[in-house]
């Protein structure tokens, strides 16, 4: 359970309401986390700007940019961006079995030199404190030129902002990713009061 109601679309204006019009149209379903934005409609704004742009960035093949962003929700344990991750991951190419293989990345051998090195730097990303060694940054920049790097820096950063913000309102897995392998880490006991 969220600890903060999504807003409801009665009573909100235009924007809210479009937004609201534009997520069922595209995910079939308003997600909990746009709803909680939508208290802020500023925070709206800002983030439903940068995923259209995001979107639309094409420098970076879409399934290293999809395990880059599912290793960093998983670093992070956001259930909700992970459900939706795994779902995302699969519709970019990504097996099953690369799926299972996303914890152990670098033992695997269904990922590529490509995949380590990407999967790696969504680790050094999310990381406190963050930490990308300079080889594997230079590596990066030779395989996939300056333009795709900082397209796929901005998607492990966007990423971050996400999976942060989602777990921290306590978003939780929607079904997104029913009848196929998911990351999703074991429920945790009830916190205590503080």
């Amino acid at each position: 359970m969220t600890h903060i109601d999504p807003r409801s679309a009665r009573g909100a204006g235009l924007f809210i309401r479009l937004a609201y019009w534009v997520a069922r149209r595209r995910l079939g379903r308003v997600p909990t986390p746009l709803g909680i934005m939508a208290h802020s409609r500023r925070v709206l704004m800002a983030a439903g700007a940068f995923e259209l742009a995001a979107e639309r960035a094409r420098a970076i093949d879409p399934r290293l940019k999809a395990l880059a962003e599912l290793k960093t929700a998983t670093i992070i344990g956001c259930r909700f961006c992970i459900d939706i991750g795994s779902s995302l991951a699969a519709k970019h190419g990504i097996s099953e079995d690369e799926l299972r293989d996303l914890p152990r990345h670098r033992d695997s051998a269904r990922f590529s030199v490509l995949d380590k090195q990407v999967i790696d730097f969504a680790v050094g990303m999310t990381d406190a404190p963050m930490v990308v060694p300079k080889p594997l940054f230079d590596a990066l920049r030779a395989a996939l030129g300056v333009p795709a790097l900082v397209e796929l820096t901005a998607a492990i950063a966007w990423e971050n902002f996400r999976a942060r913000f989602n777990h921290a309102m306590g978003a939780q897995e929607e079904g997104y990713s029913t009848k196929m392998a998911c990351l999703l880490p074991a429920r945790e006991p009830a916190e205590h009061p503080v």
